[in-house]
């Protein structure tokens, strides 16, 4: 069996919205994620989906619980040992693509390459790497707004994986994509997690994303309600 990568215990988190007002997002959950998963987190809007992404990904803290990387307690970590661990560890892809409309493709590889403190010799032979294994070797050197969605989402990916991290996580990959391009882009997620045995954890609302994945989670309420492997 493979190893834990990701493991959560016991996490709650709540939200003061006003004085009388506590929502609360997170009310016990427990995870479990494996290198070479390939995981759906689904449920309604409100159910915590995104709260669980953003604690995973030390973009937030819980108020209670345990987590762990690699068997590394995270539960107490100050701000700046947890932004070295989230720029190694961890790679992001969102919605919304999230890249620096100033910088072309490569260069916006490169940048995550340097916050994870690799050498300008590798992170340039690395963002060569993906950006070609993306279909990209001919728009490396454009910038987002001279690329189509889809391309510019390839991008994204690459800035994901150039620190070769222990998790991806994945908030609604194909939400601003059309049908076509977001079967187009599960199907390289799929591909990466099949031949280089990436981690994948994928936030979505869409069930056709989510029946691309192998393993589905699902959330009501702030909890896990089911949790199940497809056949």
């Amino acid at each position: 069996m493979n190893k834990i990568v990701f493991e959560a215990k016991n996490i709650h988190k709540s939200y003061r919205m006003s004085k009388r007002n506590i929502v609360q997002a997170l009310s016990g959950v427990d995870i479990e994620v494996r290198q070479g998963d390939f995981v759906a987190i689904v449920g309604p809007s409100g159910c915590g989906k995104s709260t669980l992404m953003h604690i995973l990904g030390l973009l937030d803290r819980p108020d209670e619980g345990i987590l762990k990387i690699d068997g590394q307690d995270l539960s107490h970590l100050k701000e700046k040992k947890a932004y070295r661990i989230r720029a190694k560890k961890i790679g992001f892809i969102f919605q919304g693509f999230n890249l620096i409309p100033t910088l072309t493709a490569f260069e916006n590889v490169l940048l995550a390459g340097k916050y994870g403190g690799m050498k300008l010799i590798d992170r340039k032979e690395r963002a060569t790497e993906l950006l070609a294994i993306l279909g990209l070797e001919d728009r490396m050197h454009h910038k987002p707004n001279e690329l189509s969605g889809g391309q510019q989402q390839r991008v994204a990916i690459a800035r994901a994986l150039v620190n070769n991290p222990s998790l991806i996580l994945a908030d609604e990959p194909t939400g601003e994509l059309d049908s076509k391009t977001s079967l187009e882009i599960m199907s390289i997620l799929k591909k990466l997690n099949k031949d280089e045995n990436k981690t994948f954890m994928i936030v979505t609302h869409n069930l056709e994303v989510a029946k691309e994945c192998r393993r589905i989670v699902k959330m009501e309420d702030g909890r896990i309600v089911a949790d199940s492997m497809r056949k």
